[in-house]
């Protein structure tokens, strides 16, 4: 079996990224974090996660990350399937924050997108059905 542990962000604000995860987690907690150096430059890390999968994130990061509706290479975006797409929905607008896309035209399963503080957009799933065939339906 394979499966994903972790994600390394590079970050500019930590606090302002770990309120964003935290909203997103809130049952995540803070499993380790340190100074480091990076080929000749100082920062700050932490692994916000739970036992078995989590998020390094890194401050110091400088400029800006790549333009969403744009074609440049760079990661476009990632998931997470979440069991309770309504309440994660609220809490990130409790936070004052909203989507930048939903879809939910589908009886198998609902999505909505998020821009973390530095412009990662992070797609949350919610899978209506367990069944992987109906799961995996496109359209053309």
């Amino acid at each position: 079996m394979i499966h994903l542990e972790h994600l390394n962000l590079v970050v500019k604000d930590m606090q302002a990224t770990l309120k964003f995860y935290q909203a997103a987690f809130p049952h995540w907690k803070i499993r380790g974090g340190g100074k480091s150096n990076w080929y000749g430059h100082p920062r700050n890390w932490l692994h916000f996660g739970d036992d078995y999968n989590y998020l390094s994130l890194n401050d110091s990061g400088t400029g800006e990350n790549r333009k969403l509706q744009e074609y440049q290479i760079g990661l476009a975006h990632f998931a997470f399937v979440v069991s309770d797409i309504n309440g994660l929905i609220k809490r990130f607008k409790a936070i004052g924050l909203e989507p930048s896309v939903s879809y939910d035209g589908d009886e198998n399963r609902g999505s909505v997108y998020f821009v973390d503080p530095n412009g990662y957009e992070i797609e949350f799933v919610h899978y209506y059905v367990d069944e992987p065939a109906k799961r995996n339906i496109y359209a053309d």
